[in-house]
C-alpha cells in the first residue's frame, strides 16, 4: 500500500446533480396500476439523527455511508425504492447545523435546497435527547416555508429510550413540530428505530399515502443517482471516520484517482485521502502505515460488496492546507459551491 508518493489525479469523484429528475424521461409501464404514486422525500433534520441509516434500512443495502460522528453525510443523495405501487425518492441530506467553514457551508445547502422540491418533507429527529438550539431552528426554516409540501416527523431511536419516558418526549417534540407547521396543526408524528427496524413499515405506508399520483422516474432495478468511483469514495471515508479520533476525520477528503477493471474478477482502485495538517498526515498513516493499512483493508471489504467483485485498493495521503475553507479546493473534491456572480 502506497504511503506518501506524489502523482497527478487523473479524475475527480464527484457526485451526480440529481437536480431536475423530475425533468427526465418518466417511465410510465403499462403494468403500473391506476393508484400509482411517486416521488421525493426530503429526509432533514440535525446532525447525527439517523438519516443515512433509515435510507439504508428501506433500500435494504448501504447506500450512503454511516458513522456515529456527526456531519458523516456531506451531499445531497438519492435512494430509489420501488414498489408495485409506488417509487419513493429518498433524498439524503447533510445534518443542518451552524456551518465554521465553507464546507459546513456547502453540507447546509444542500439539506437546505432539498426542502422546498420535496413532495414530502421527512423530519428526522432523536427522541432519546432533548431538542437542541439545531432541532428549534429547523422548526423556523419549516415554518417559514412557502406552499409547503406535507410534513411528516420521524421521532428516531426510541430504542434508547426507556418506555416511561416515552410519553413526556413525544409531548416536547410534538410541541416543536406544530411551531414547524402552523399551517398543518395535524401533521403526522411516529416513533421509529431505524437501527431495530420499530415502526418502519407504519413510517413507509404514511410517507406513500401523502405522495402524489405519479409515473416511476427511474428504472425499477436503479437504486441510487451516484456513479460507482462517488460511492467508492465515500466508502473510503467512511472508514477514516470510523478509525481516526477527535477532530481529524472531518478534515478528510477522498479523491479516487484510479478505477480499472482489470477483469471480470478484480478492480484495481487507487485512491487519495486529503488532510488539512502535516500531524493529521501522520495520525491517517499511524505508525509504520499501520492505520492507513487498517482503514484500507477494512474499506476494501465494503468496495468488494458493493462491485461483486475482488478489489486491489491503493490509498495514499496528501496535506491540502485548510482545504474546507478554500472554495477552490472544495470545487476540485466535488464539492460544487455556487459561483459568485461579478
Amino acid at each position: 500500500m502506497g504511503l506518501d508518493q506524489e502523482h497527478t489525479p487523473e479524475a475527480i469523484p464527484t457526485p451526480e446533480n440529481s437536480e431536475g429528475a423530475a425533468d427526465q424521461l418518466l417511465l410510465i409501464p403499462d403494468e403500473l396500476p391506476e393508484d400509482h404514486r411517486s416521488g421525493f422525500v426530503a429526509v432533514i433534520g440535525r446532525p447525527n439523527v439517523g438519516k443515512s441509516t433509515l435510507m439504508n434500512a428501506y433500500l435494504g443495502q448501504k447506500v450512503a455511508i454511516v458513522s456515529p460522528k456527526p456531519q458523516t453525510t456531506r451531499n445531497r443523495l438519492l435512494g430509489i425504492l420501488t414498489r408495485p405501487d409506488a417509487q419513493v425518492i429518498f433524498v439524503d441530506t447533510p445534518g443542518i447545523h451552524k456551518p465554521r467553514h465553507k464546507l459546513g457551508e456547502y453540507m447546509r445547502g444542500q439539506a437546505l435546497m432539498a426542502i422546498p422540491d420535496a413532495d414530502v418533507v421527512l423530519w428526522l429527529v432523536d427522541i432519546s435527547a432533548r431538542p437542541t438550539p439545531e432541532d428549534e431552528e429547523i422548526a423556523e426554516l419549516l415554518a417559514k416555508r412557502r406552499e409547503p409540501a406535507p410534513l411528516i416527523m420521524a421521532m428516531n431511536k426510541v430504542d434508547l429510550l426507556s418506555p416511561d419516558a416515552i410519553p413526556e418526549r413525544v409531548e416536547t417534540y410534538r410541541r416543536l413540530l406544530a411551531q414547524a407547521a402552523p399551517t398543518s396543526p395535524e401533521s403526522p408524528a411516529l416513533l421509529i428505530s431505524a437501527t431495530r427496524g420499530d415502526g418502519l413499515e407504519e413510517l413507509l405506508s404514511l410517507i406513500i399515502s401523502h405522495l402524489p399520483l405519479g409515473p416511476r422516474y427511474y428504472p425499477p432495478d436503479q437504486i441510487t443517482d451516484q456513479q460507482e468511483r462517488f460511492l467508492v469514495s465515500e466508502l473510503i471515508r467512511e472508514q477514516a471516520l470510523y478509525h481516526l479520533r477527535q477532530e481529524v476525520p472531518h478534515g478528510v477528503a477522498v479523491v479516487v484517482d484510479e478505477f480499472k477493471e482489470r477483469s471480470d474478477e478484480m478492480t484495481y482502485i487507487s485512491a487519495t485521502l486529503y488532510v488539512e495538517r502535516s500531524s493529521h498526515k501522520g495520525i491517517v498513516l499511524g505508525h509504520e502505515g499501520a492505520m492507513l493499512k487498517r482503514i484500507g483493508q477494512a474499506a476494501r471489504q465494503e468496495i468488494e460488496r458493493l462491485l461483486g467483485t475482488r478489489v486491489y485498493l491503493d490509498l495514499w495521503v496528501k496535506v491540502r492546507p485548510r482545504w474546507r475553507r478554500d472554495e477552490k479546493a472544495l470545487r476540485r473534491f466535488g464539492y460544487r459551491l455556487p459561483r459568485k456572480r461579478r
